[in-house]
């Protein structure tokens, strides 16, 4: 009879997402946009975009139809030709946070589910500390996300974080990315947190979100028992999500056709995000959450 094993996981600990001593570090960090966009209000994000805010760039050439309150008169009298002060912009930018809340992220040592948490504690937070906005949700809850502004609200941001757990059904990243086109308009960065481990793909969802030209991150997340498996002998091995029974032997050969497996289907999503200007980042559940931010996720141009 062939020994049965689980992928339903460890579950999500209870453990702290953020000490106060990376709160700390996380303050002193903010979150790059490699796009221009505007914002509603002004934030304490210096803008790229040159606006009519309080700090002089340059001059430009008079065009009719300007505003002239802001002709340098000055100029004119030396010159007697027409200029425009123009001005750095402080902007603001709204950060969205998905986390993929599926039964496959509850697996490993720490749980996937967990560590996509902490992640999304430490982003959300950052955004908090800049005077971002701020909107965190999971896939099943897609559709009525959490809006945060300042620093004030990070404890009901870690508070939403810390309660929320994996769920069954969940839906797919497909229909989650579309409630979340739905309910979202504006643009933005926008971090996807995921195992990519869904039956239907993840390509129609990511697609959906390159449409609204958006700025977006994906996270990949997977844990060490996925990448390097200690299995042996008979098993029956259980999709947590849908529950689907297979039996195997484990050999040395299957293994490596695993890895081989693994590997192509990491690399053939890192393609698909760099083909369409996606961030993609890869991470392993057990990363401590101090180095993935404050060092990995900065050498990828997320955080600065």
């Amino acid at each position: 009879m062939p020994e049965q094993a689980s992928l339903e996981g460890s579950g999500s600990s209870d453990q702290t997402l953020l000490s106060p001593e990376m709160m700390a570090k996380l303050e002193r960090m903010e979150l790059v946009s490699r796009k221009i966009f505007r914002g509603r209000m002004k934030g304490e994000r210096r803008s790229k975009r040159k606006g009519q805010s309080v700090e002089f760039a340059d001059f430009r050439n008079y065009v009719a139809g300007d505003d002239l309150r802001f002709i340098d008169w000055n100029l004119f009298a030396r010159l007697d030709r027409l200029y425009l002060k123009i001005f750095l912009e402080e902007e603001d930018l709204h950060v969205y946070t998905l986390v993929d809340d599926s039964l496959s992220m509850d697996f490993g040592t720490p749980s996937k589910f967990l560590t996509a948490k902490r992640i999304a504690a430490a982003l959300g937070y950052i955004g908090l500390c800049r005077g971002d906005r701020v909107s965190v949700s999971t896939f099943s809850k897609a559709s009525a996300p959490l809006v945060l502004r300042g620093r004030s609200s990070s404890h009901r941001l870690i508070g939403q974080l810390q309660s929320a757990q994996c769920q069954n059904p969940a839906p797919s990243m497909e229909e989650s990315v579309r409630h979340f086109c739905l309910r979202n308009t504006g643009k933005g960065i926008v971090i996807l947190i995921t195992d990519l481990m869904n039956k239907t793909g993840y390509e129609t969802a990511l697609k959906m979100l390159v449409a609204r030209e958006m700025d977006i991150y994906l996270i990949h997340v997977l844990s060490p028992e996925e990448l390097e498996p200690n299995l042996t002998g008979d098993l029956k091995l259980m999709d947590a999500e849908d529950f689907d029974m297979r039996e195997v032997s484990i050999s040395a050969s299957l293994l490596q056709r695993y890895r081989l497996t693994l590997n192509a289907f990491i690399d053939s999503a890192r393609s698909f995000c760099n083909r369409r200007s996606i961030g993609y980042v890869s991470v392993r559940s057990d990363q401590a959450i101090d180095p993935l931010i404050n060092d990995y996720l900065r050498s990828r141009g997320l955080v600065r």
